[in-house]
């Protein structure tokens, strides 16, 4: 029997070897029903066990995780609480931890770095044990994850599947239960793509909530940090302690405290689901059973009491020219950190080159233009409180979708497979993906719920009234790895 056989078996029962949620080990913890080094070597053991198969992790810090267990559990027993206290969790590879390379997915021999990212301290210093690094593909291209420099991360639903990308490492190690939740990062819809494809609960806060530093913005302010998790509540808790700012931020935008808002009835909501394919240089189709899996959201809203209505975002036909400049000298930038550029895949290469060209005047025009689109995208928010649109184009492509094809084949199936989810990275705008259910093939998929400028607590309201009524966190894939 394949893996992807296997990995169709989903279950409902929570099982004894995989990790329980981030609210419910933080109470675990501080009641004293667990220890961190418990925790904590539980979740390394899982890694360890899923890495020849699953292959979540690039980098795994058993023996400093465990130190940092330990310390955390004499915290503890002192008297000490914190949010995370003990709590073990992973970060994707795009971030900074002290002591450990950044790859981003690329190949070759990076160094350690010297310190802590801005994100990671604030999770550190609420108490989180950083258990390992999540693999990407190389610098967030893709939706799949996988390259040379690790192979391919597989979903835990069906191993024969991609995870999505780019935090598809990240993804998987969540949805297969190796930790309670972990840190993506999201610049075209790489934090809400993985968790669609694997029954995940993904958070694209708005631009500047989670900082980027040491960078000021990252690829010019296309992506944002965030957190992907099984619960509404977990991914809230964590954006929570994730977020804030470090001085030398481009982005501060007002603090907002999420977690506050589940439970919290936003009232009667006048929501647009939007299927219409934004506007992308190649023929797109929405999936039948996608749709069918947003329809059921929507018909969840209006039992809940919300108004929906179908109707589209003006985007115009020029709005990708916000996008590419922007991701393009993103990846040049990147480009010029790693150690042997000649390793990388040649699709890398060629988007660096075009990043090269386009850096000067059109990333100006293209950060001149974004005022303009987030007037006429954000006209839709004058009749309507949210959109609802698919968070993909299709279920989860094989693991090996994109391999050895060239730039142009890349990108027809990029923008076949996620159509929907990069204008709200271009306004910078907060969106949610949640569970929209599982495909005749048991394969998941999701739809996003988006909103305006600082709309994550009504986000979260509504996406936690979506899982009271439609359990997605009871669902988990079959253990195949």
């Amino acid at each position: 029997m394949s893996t992807g056989q296997l990995g169709s078996e989903q279950r409902r029962e929570e099982d004894g070897d995989r990790s329980p949620g981030l609210v419910e080990q933080v109470k675990a913890l501080a009641s004293g029903d667990t220890t961190s080094v418990a925790a904590t070597r539980a979740a390394l053991d899982r890694i360890d066990a899923s890495q020849p198969t699953l292959n979540a992790f690039k980098v795994v810090r058993r023996n400093k995780a465990l130190a940092e267990a330990a310390e955390a559990d004499r915290r503890i027993a002192a008297g000490e609480r914190l949010p995370l206290l003990g709590v073990p969790i992973a970060v994707k590879d795009d971030v900074d931890v002290a002591g450990e390379p950044t790859a981003f997915g690329c190949p070759g021999d990076f160094p350690p770095a010297a310190r802590d990212s801005e994100m990671v301290r604030r999770l550190r210093a609420a108490g989180a044990v950083v258990v390992g690094k999540t693999n990407s593909p190389e610098l967030g291209q893709w939706p799949l994850t996988g390259g040379p420099a690790f192979g391919h991360t597989r979903n835990p639903w069906n191993g024969d599947r991609t995870p999505g990308g780019s935090s598809g490492g990240a993804a998987a190690a969540v949805s297969a239960g190796l930790v309670s939740a972990a840190i993506g990062s999201d610049g075209a819809g790489s934090i809400r793509i993985p968790a669609a494809w694997t029954n995940l609960v993904g958070i694209k806060p708005q631009r500047g909530r989670i900082s980027t530093w040491p960078a000021a913005e990252a690829f010019y302010g296309l992506t944002v940090n965030g957190p992907l998790a099984r619960t509404v509540a977990d991914a809230a808790l964590l954006l929570d302690i994730a977020a804030g700012h470090h001085e030398g931020d481009i982005h501060t935008p007002p603090p907002v405290t999420v977690s506050d808002a589940i439970g919290r009835d936003p009232g009667p909501l006048r929501i647009a689901l939007s299927l219409r394919i934004p506007f992308t240089a190649t023929p797109t189709t929405l999936h039948p059973e996608v749709r069918r899996g947003v329809a059921r959201i929507a018909e969840a809203l209006r039992r809940l009491g919300h108004r929906v209505v179908v109707d589209d975002p003006d985007y115009g036909i020029m709005f990708g020219l916000g996008f590419l400049p922007r991701s393009m000298v993103g990846i040049d930038d990147w480009m010029r950190k790693v150690p042997d550029p000649s390793l990388v895949d040649p699709r890398t290469k060629g988007n660096a080159r075009t990043g090269r060209l386009l850096r000067g005047a059109p990333l100006r025009a293209a950060r001149a233009a974004e005022p303009r689109m987030r007037r006429r995208v954000g006209a839709i928010f004058d009749e309507y409180d949210l959109v609802l649109a698919p968070t993909t184009a299709t279920p989860p492509p094989r693991v090996e979708e994109i391999d050895g094809i060239g730039s142009w084949a890349t990108d027809k199936v990029i923008t076949a497979v996620c159509p929907y989810a990069w204008p709200w990275n271009v306004l910078g705008w907060p969106s949610v993906s949640v569970p929209a259910g599982l495909t005749s093939g048991n394969l998941p998929i999701g739809a996003q719920l988006m909103g305006h400028d600082n709309a994550e607590p009504l986000l979260v309201s509504v996406a936690a009234q979506l899982e009271s009524v439609l359990r997605w966190d009871l669902e988990r894939p079959g253990k195949w790895w």
